[in-house]
């Protein structure tokens, strides 16, 4: 961050205020309102802080007039497709890419980590078996700090290295688990023979009973999926960990934090919306009688799983998801189930729409995400989960980022208020 030279000058009421413009490395220009209420005695008001930098952050930037989204200056199409989501999550960390060795370290730190404590097993037993596993995993993860105290002083950077390293490790085996208690099936422990997705998806899917095979194909696209998921700028669940951890919070208090808001059904559980959606439309002959409903301001009709908050042009996750959408279908076989070739019906029909061209709501990373998952035999009750999983990277860079700025302060944010003006307590006998 660095001051432009140029400044914007405000007055009010006789007072004035000269603010810096400040410039980043990517995108626009910011103001930085920071002496205002000294200056002029007011605050400004920004609900939702769609228009407010809330941070500083070296992370990742987004574009989305343009659509574009880069981890570290990476382009998030190159990494999906050449890099694996350990060395994402190398480079969220730390900043650059690992070579070889590096990478190789990494990995074995992670494995080192992947087990649970054993007494952890026993917080499973205490949740009813139809629990949302969403509950389950955000209940475990802010009761880790109660087993792994060495890790929670966030003063030392050992300590938050070693904080992140099990966070990363750990959020694969809480979600499988999650999943097999839901199902009445026994826990599958972690094998540090297998990489990241393929060791989520043996602790899914298999069974002490008989040896568990990895399909390649879909292990491939459960690691897109988690490297398509890894970080998305300053989102609710995001801020809310960089909030939850400007007061001192440890790190799996504020990871449990991110996990709570990402739940939400307007952030983490929209692919799981676009499923509910097809449920209801039904059919394909119900296609054209749902997109006019859509068109319909007044029908209260949503089309989930397209257009985006941010990107006003393609989702540039989605484009990637998409090819593995139809990669994971060709290699399952997947010809006769009727949600998913109505999906795929949707698709076609709504990306040459011209009402939705026109709008720019194509299809984002929700949408085909949604439909892969659903395809891999993955419940939309596991949807959110497997998004945080793939999350906690972002969050604990974004924490550590936070962290580490010497200009860091609690989180404090301001408000307009319109409520009653001071008045006096009045005693029962005289109220109305």
């Amino acid at each position: 961050m660095t001051e432009s030279g140029k400044v914007a000058t405000v007055s009010l009421d006789g007072k004035t205020a000269t603010l810096p413009v400040l410039s980043g490395t990517l995108g626009p220009e910011v103001l930085d309102v920071r002496r205002i209420a000294a200056d002029l005695g007011v605050f400004t008001f920004d609900p939702g802080y769609g228009e407010t930098a809330s941070c500083e952050s070296r992370i990742t930037f987004i574009d989305g007039g343009k659509g574009v989204l880069l981890h570290r200056g990476y382009p998030i199409s190159q990494l999906a497709e050449q890099a694996t989501f350990t060395e994402v999550a190398y480079l969220l960390l730390n900043g650059e890419l690992p070579n070889r060795a590096q990478h190789d370290a990494f990995v074995a730190t992670i494995q080192t980590h992947t087990l649970l404590h054993e007494q952890i097993r026993n917080f499973f037993n205490g949740f009813r078996r139809d629990a949302h596993p969403m509950a389950i995993l955000c209940g475990t993860v802010g009761a880790l700090s109660a087993f792994y105290h060495e890790g929670i002083d966030i003063s030392n950077e050992a300590s938050r290295t070693l904080s992140a390293m099990r966070l990363i490790a750990k959020l694969p085996t809480i979600a499988a688990w999650a999943y097999k208690y839901t199902q009445g099936e026994a826990f599958v422990y972690p094998r540090n023979d297998l990489t990241y997705a393929e060791n989520f998806l043996s602790m899914m899917f298999a069974h002490p009973s008989e040896p568990y095979k990895v399909n390649p194909v879909l292990a491939r696209a459960m690691d897109r999926i988690l490297i398509l998921h890894a970080d998305h700028e300053q989102n609710a669940s995001t801020s809310t960990v960089r909030l939850a951890g400007s007061t001192g919070a440890n790190p799996f208090a504020c990871i449990a934090a991110g996990i709570a808001a990402l739940w939400g059904p307007a952030h983490g559980g929209a692919n799981e919306a676009v499923l509910k959606m097809l449920a209801e439309i039904g059919s394909k002959e119900n296609i054209p009688d749902f997109i006019d409903k859509v068109k319909d301001r007044n029908s209260g009709v949503r089309l989930m799983g397209f257009g985006h908050r941010v990107y006003k042009n393609f989702d540039p996750r989605a484009k990637i998801m998409q090819a593995t959408c139809h990669e994971v279908l060709g290699e399952l076989g997947v010809k006769d189930d009727p949600l998913l070739d109505l999906a795929i019906e949707l698709e076609k029909i709504a990306i040459h729409d011209e009402y939705f061209v026109k709008r720019s709501l194509y299809p984002n990373v929700d949408f085909y995400s949604g439909i892969i998952l659903k395809a891999m035999g993955i419940p939309t009750s596991m949807f959110t989960v497997l998004f945080a999983v793939a999350r906690t990277v972002g969050w604990i860079s974004q924490w550590k980022e936070m962290i580490e700025e010497p200009a860091q302060r609690i989180g404090r944010p301001r408000q307009l208020y319109t409520g009653s003006a001071q008045r006096d307590f009045v005693p029962f006998d005289q109220r109305g």
